[in-house]
């Protein structure tokens, strides 16, 4: 989850004004909302919420008859190994540390996988024998986090991204059997990092992508790997050229791109005639996965806002024909989702009543087969909150999509509690995924409402940018609005509303006591910014770039980091805050939790701040997963439930 993202800022104060143009909705009526009776509807215990396992990096085997995957059965995301055509999983590997980045190597014999130290986001790689046995530490770097593992077609060889410690950019790498990294790009400006795609010409070339730290443009390279020399494919200032696939004969690359529209789009471009096929546009978010394995067809993910759908876009005349899932957010997973033998894909379903599960998709009859349960029980859908995409207009009559979670048999008379939750980025966006927060509080009353504000990616480049050198300023003015949705629909009491997020949601929560004081009658905030300059000061590299391209150094620009400083407006909270964080996070050091501490104990605040040992930014330990949980619910109870 990028936490800071930006073009060059110059230094104003001007607020912004004119409505921003996003795809045309209509405007939901928040009379409209209405509680559901459900006799089934039950309160989750927080023990089963958040002893709740979930699905982490997957990967195939090179024969196609088993799936590795990441997961937490044991409270820790160790590797584990079912038939693939479902089964009891079976144990691979033991770790405190959390373990993914799976590969599986194209001779059958090794599984890989990367795994940092208690979540300081530094990896190295390891690799366990795929019948079970002695883990292999590959390569023992603690100033470099290698990741992003691609297997290469022969030899055993790897292709991997390389980020020293001292440096933000990170560049493309191969490794052998033996462990022996060899560098092959040179990036020297810290504002682009490289990823590493897929093999071609029987190992011999490397696609990848050079994205911008930004998130504004993205470039496609094709690399030699005998020689290191690397080659633009793909290439334009401000423009998204993202490589997915190449055809099985070379020709064609699968791309997402936002050229000409101005958003993320599915096409297909001719290597040898430099000429296009689009699919058809729509106004939302599409990207390319890859293409099947016989050749006929290119797998598109295609969003309908908050929501997400598969297609199949047939090659030869075509035709877009949705894949058999049901409504919610539907992905695919693994470095690379296609079966061995083309016939099946990796795929996770998941929405606010449904916690993910790992799926196999059958490409010939369109038939699902779960992979997994990992959910508790107690869990079913027909006992938790259904989610609803909502639209309202902002202060600037921009428009604002969010994802309300009803809870059933509440009744519409003003007593009713709320809770706000800003997601993290800003440059991410809510999706109609499973929460547990969400989930917890929905099921004990609370209306949840998660706002998609200016910033948020989906929406067009205007309104993610919308929100550059105005952190805290217009984006919170719609997370505001979403509280007075919630209110006109005349279940909420206004009094009795509360706000929660992490990382830059953590950020928006800590803005919204201090300069909203009176809008939010509690606050949890999960490893949030209090100060910017601090965090420039303690923040890893790649951070540091993010956010001198957000708005320069605190030297260079000191109004600037004041203005979107929560620091600046802290003294004047009154909500009670409940700050969680982890002592490892590199992306926002525990320093900025300590700030917000002291500031607000010393001025007699109801403050109370809980660290956790051996994690970083997000809690993978199941017991710091359960008791974070638990102490956010029991916040909102005590200071949001009626006396």
């Amino acid at each position: 989850m990028r936490l800071l993202f930006a073009a060059v800022l110059l230094c104003t104060t001007s607020p912004l004004a004119a409505q921003i143009v996003t795809p045309d909705r209509p405007v939901t009526d928040p009379k409209s909302l209405t509680s559901p009776v459900n006799p089934e509807a039950r309160t989750v215990p927080l023990e089963d919420i958040g002893n709740s396992r979930s699905v982490g990096s997957t990967t195939w085997s090179a024969d196609g008859k088993h799936v590795y995957l990441s997961t937490n059965l044991t409270g820790r995301y160790n590797i584990w190994r079912t038939e693939a055509d479902g089964s009891w999983p079976l144990q691979m590997t033991q770790s405190d540390d959390a373990q993914g980045g799976l590969a599986a190597s194209r001779d059958g014999k090794w599984l890989y996988y990367t795994q940092d130290n208690g979540g300081d986001e530094y990896y190295d790689i390891y690799r366990v024998p795929t019948g079970g046995g002695a883990v292999e530490r590959v390569t023992n770097t603690p100033d470099i986090s290698e990741r992003w593992l691609v297997p290469g077609p022969s030899n055993g060889m790897m292709a991997l991204s390389v980020k020293k410690k001292s440096e933000a950019q990170s560049n493309i790498a191969v490794m052998d059997t033996q462990g022996n990294v060899k560098t092959l790009t040179g990036e020297t400006d810290p504002q682009f990092e490289w990823s590493p795609r897929l093999w071609a010409d029987d190992g011999k070339t490397l696609y990848a992508n050079r994205d911008k730290i930004d998130s504004t443009s993205t470039e496609i390279w094709r690399i030699d790997v005998g020689s290191g020399k690397s080659t633009p494919v793909l290439a334009k200032a401000n423009t998204i050229y993202r490589v997915q696939d190449l055809s099985a004969d070379g020709q064609w690359l699968a791309v997402t791109t936002d050229a000409e529209i101005g958003r993320p789009r599915a096409g297909l471009y001719n290597l040898a005639t430099k000429k296009w096929k689009w699919l058809k546009a729509i106004p939302w978010d599409q990207q390319a996965v890859r293409f099947t394995l016989d050749g006929k067809s290119l797998i598109v993910e295609s969003s309908n806002d908050l929501r997400t759908t598969l297609l199949r876009y047939d090659l030869a005349t075509g035709t877009e024909t949705p894949m058999n899932l049901p409504a919610g957010l539907n992905f695919t997973t693994g470095n690379d989702t296609r079966s061995p033998d083309g016939r099946s894909l990796l795929v996770v379903h998941m929405g606010a009543n449904v916690a993910g599960e790992l799926n196999r998709y059958d490409l010939a009859d369109n038939s699902v087969r779960p992979l997994t349960q990992l959910s508790v029980a107690s869990l079913r859908p027909e006992v938790l909150a259904k989610s609803e995409m909502v639209t309202y207009k902002s202060f600037d009559g921009t428009l604002i999509s969010a994802l309300v979670t009803m809870p059933a048999n509440l009744k519409r008379d003003g007593s009713n509690p709320a809770i706000v939750l800003p997601h993290g980025g800003p440059t991410g966006k809510t999706e109609d995924y499973f929460d547990d927060i969400a989930a917890a509080l929905a099921s004990r009353g609370y209306i949840i409402i998660a706002p998609n504000f200016r910033g948020s990616t989906g929406y067009g480049k205007a309104f993610q940018t919308a929100n550059y050198d105005d952190l805290g300023g217009g984006d919170l003015r719609d997370t505001v609005a979403a509280k007075t949705f919630l209110v006109e629909s005349g279940y909420v009491d206004p009094k009795r509303v509360g706000i929660f997020g992490g990382s830059y949601g953590g950020f928006m929560t800590l803005m919204a006591v201090g300069k909203t004081p009176d809008e939010f009658a509690a606050g949890v905030q999960w490893f949030g910014i209090i100060n910017w300059r601090t965090m420039y000061r303690d923040m890893d590299e790649v951070l540091k770039a993010y956010l001198r391209s957000l708005m320069g150094t605190p030297e260079e620009n000191p109004a600037g980091y004041d203005r979107a400083s929560p620091l600046t407006y802290i003294q004047n909270a009154k909500a009670p805050l409940l700050t969680i964080q982890g002592e490892n996070d590199i992306r926002v050091p525990r320093g900025q939790a300590q700030e917000v501490n002291d500031i607000l104990k010393a001025k007699g605040n109801i403050v109370e701040t809980v660290y956790y040992p051996a994690e970083g930014h997000g809690f993978r330990k199941k017991e710091n997963q359960l008791d974070s949980l638990r102490r956010t619910v029991e916040w909102f109870d005590k200071y949001l439930k009626a006396k």
